[in-house]
């Protein structure tokens, strides 16, 4: 079955983002985590089956691997959810976590260890990634000298915006950007080298923070494919586009299918749909070692 919507009677919504949707329990949230794929800012009228639960068991898996970084999931053991979830429990099962209930900072913790798509472009254009200048001779796909946190803004439609690292410390303050900038990069870094050592490179990603009791802490996911991209070691040379386990297939298929980017999106073919459930799965396999 695959799951497009969430409604839980009774239970308020606070609201539906492209993948997810998150319901209020007073001082904790619930998301549920649909599946719903989306790429070039539509959602698609097909959903990826099992994808929501992918998403929500990776992301589970590494905020508990990441011992060292305060993260905002409370369980996804619907056996312990509030008893007025009770009813519900069929639909969360697997796809749900309680989490913290945190004032969410306005920003996309951008992490890149490689020169991949858009930031690929703009250096070949100017030189630059996030206007920060690199070394000459630089290759598609290869590892940066060391990987560069490159915030943007967090736009609840459309695009996220690219900002400066000042822009990034007028917005949340330079203490707290300070702070999300060593803690993503410890992320990337810790899991980067996870990934590695199965079969994986994480080649960019994002996080997102929020603001308890005074502490920042880990929100939203971590190191999905819906939020990072992730290449296949066996196949990755550099010079060219590495295939990948990630939103990338779907969204190389749409720049050659001639769509024209604008909503409505279109119905995606039952090939594509079946191959980007397979990616999603087999890197959730690599990097779990669970089915």
């Amino acid at each position: 079955m695959t799951l497009l919507q969430c409604t839980l009677p009774g239970i308020k919504k606070l609201r539906s983002g492209k993948v997810r949707e998150v319901f209020d329990l007073g001082d904790r949230v619930l998301f549920v985590t649909t599946d719903r794929v989306s790429a070039f800012d539509s959602v698609f009228p097909n959903g990826i089956p099992g994808k929501g639960k992918i998403l929500n068991q990776l992301s589970a898996f590494w905020f508990q691997h990441f011992q060292n970084i305060p993260h905002h999931l409370i369980t996804t053991n619907v056996e312990k959810y509030p008893e007025e979830l009770a009813p519900f429990a069929t639909t969360l099962e697997g796809r749900s976590m309680i989490v913290k209930k945190t004032q969410p900072l306005p920003v996309e913790c951008v992490v890149r260890g490689y020169l991949a798509g858009n930031g690929w472009k703009e250096y070949q254009e100017h030189g630059t990634l996030a206007g920060i200048p690199l070394p000459k001779g630089l290759r598609n796909a290869e590892a940066l000298p060391e990987p560069m946190f490159t915030p943007s803004t967090k736009a609840e439609e459309g695009h996220d915006e690219p900002i400066t690292w000042d822009q990034c410390c007028e917005l949340i303050s330079k203490e707290r950007a300070e702070q999300v900038r060593s803690m993503s990069l410890q992320l990337y870094t810790e899991g980067a080298r996870y990934a590695r050592e199965r079969g994986i490179i994480i080649a960019d990603t994002k996080f997102e923070f929020g603001i308890l009791d005074g502490t920042v802490i880990l929100i939203d996911e971590c190191l999905t494919p819906d939020s990072s991209r992730f290449w296949p070691i066996d196949e990755y040379e550099v010079g060219k586009n590495p295939p990948s386990f990630d939103k990338q297939f779907l969204r190389d298929y749409l720049e050659a299918s001639g769509w024209n980017k604008l909503p409505p999106a279109p119905e995606l073919p039952l090939e594509i749909i079946a191959k980007t459930a397979q990616k999603y799965q087999e890197a959730f396999e690599r990097l779990t070692g669970k089915k």
